[in-house]
């Protein structure tokens, strides 16, 4: 099989390079698109889109940009430009696969570009600062960071080996093909440590009911990328098991969703379950972590590096009335099952986080906001328990079947 691999660098300081890969790609039976990020030098590799054109997709000219050179300015305009001609290189199906290089500058401008793109499609970033936090660049995507090593500024031995191995890599991605997906909607799962075990049972019916699954750990980046694979339409349905991403972000926790979790499947009317999944729990690092204003509160620690603390009452009823108006747009009918035992594994009876007070200000306050086509359905099982899980899960099956029926 014979594919396109993009390949995107400034080719004034990174033309050698590119076209070592060019020539391994080309080597190993496929084809290669030379892409220019540069911007001040004149480029030492042919370029098959050259720096000009990507500046005039962004609506700007090099000329521009050269007279009013500015890294601040015109770096996220040349990003802009190089999104706009790959994303369309993608959705033609000119380009199978995209490999970057880059330092600082390099790596937030390419990682620019693949994070626009679609999950699934393979990006490879080679770069200096693929050894620390990736997060900046990598976000909620499915990026691969390699470490160049030393710094990316000639060739030498173990330079063409690094980018030998990033051609090769990029290659065998893009020489996969997979069995089309099949007609039912994937089901997207969330969960944490504390509501696994119900969240596995729930998995287990999905599964057999001819459904398949893709669980989410819900720490602030898994709800984030789940949304972002619904927006792409990867996504059909979701047991929203587990939102305690929407608490942590109104207190400034560590695993917080962002303000659009909770939104976007009803917006998108797919079939949505929910269930209030250790929202009860704020979660912090290290004892020391956690805010003065909660150092009275009883704290768990789950792990060595991660502490849990329990919202009261009067927090409760207020992510109660904030998780109503993230669900304020729901297109379709949706149900918000409760398990009245506990919502994980710390807050049933006997337990630290155990509170049913506190539990039932957040159903009251979820009641008055929700809109009228969200059920709220209470049961006297905890979220662990199999008869509740299987309960949420055989709830979403309906409503897919619904959806399906009426279509």
């Amino acid at each position: 099989m014979v594919t396109t691999i993009g390949l995107l660098a400034t080719l004034d300081t990174k033309g050698d390079e590119i076209a070592f890969m060019r020539d391994c790609i080309i080597g190993r039976g496929h084809n290669a698109l030379v892409i220019d990020t540069g911007l001040m030098g004149e480029p030492t590799c042919t370029a098959d889109i050259s720096n000009a054109q990507v500046a005039e997709a962004a609506g700007s000219s090099l000329e521009t940009l050269r007279r009013h050179a500015n890294r601040e300015e015109s770096a996220p305009l040349m990003a802009a430009g190089a999104t706009k001609l790959v994303r369309e290189l993608v959705q033609r199906g000119e380009i199978h696969a995209l490999v970057a290089l880059g330092g600082t500058q390099g790596t937030t401008l390419s990682a620019a570009v693949m994070r626009a793109l679609p999950y699934g499609f393979p990006k490879i970033m080679v770069s200096t600062m693929a050894s620390g936090n990736v997060a900046p660049w990598v976000g909620t995507s499915d990026i691969v960071m390699m470490h160049s090593v030393t710094d990316i500024m000639g060739l030498n031995p173990f330079m063409r080996r690094v980018l030998a191995n990033a051609a090769g890599a990029a290659c065998g991605m893009a020489e996969v093909e997979l069995p089309s997906a099949g007609t039912k909607p994937l089901v997207a799962i969330t969960t944490v440590g504390i509501t696994t075990k119900g969240a596995m049972k729930a998995a287990e019916v999905l599964q057999a009911g001819g459904y398949e699954t893709i669980i989410f750990h819900a720490v602030g980046t898994g709800g984030r990328a789940m949304e972002e694979m619904m927006r792409q339409g990867l996504i059909g349905a979701v047991l929203d098991y587990s939102t305690i991403e929407v608490s942590n972000e109104m207190f400034h926790a560590l695993l917080a969703g962002g303000p659009e979790r909770l939104t976007t499947a009803g917006v998108l009317g797919l079939p949505q379950v929910l269930c209030p999944g250790a929202i009860e729990v704020l979660v912090f690092n290290e004892p020391e972590t956690v805010p003065a204003r909660y150092r009275d509160r009883r704290l768990v620690r789950h792990s060595p590096q991660i502490t849990d603390l329990r919202l009261t009452r009067t927090e409760m009823a207020d992510v109660g009335r904030e998780v109503g108006r993230r669900l304020s747009s729901t297109r379709n009918d949706a149900v918000f099952l409760i398990p009245k035992a506990g919502y994980d594994s710390y807050a049933t009876r006997g337990e630290p986080f155990y509170d049913p007070e506190a539990d039932a200000a957040f159903v009251e306050a979820l009641r008055a906001s929700l809109p009228a086509r969200i059920a709220v359905i209470e049961r006297d099982f905890d979220i662990n328990n199999p008869a509740f899980a299987t309960e949420a899960a055989t709830t979403l099956i309906r409503l897919m079947r619904a959806k399906a029926n009426a279509s």
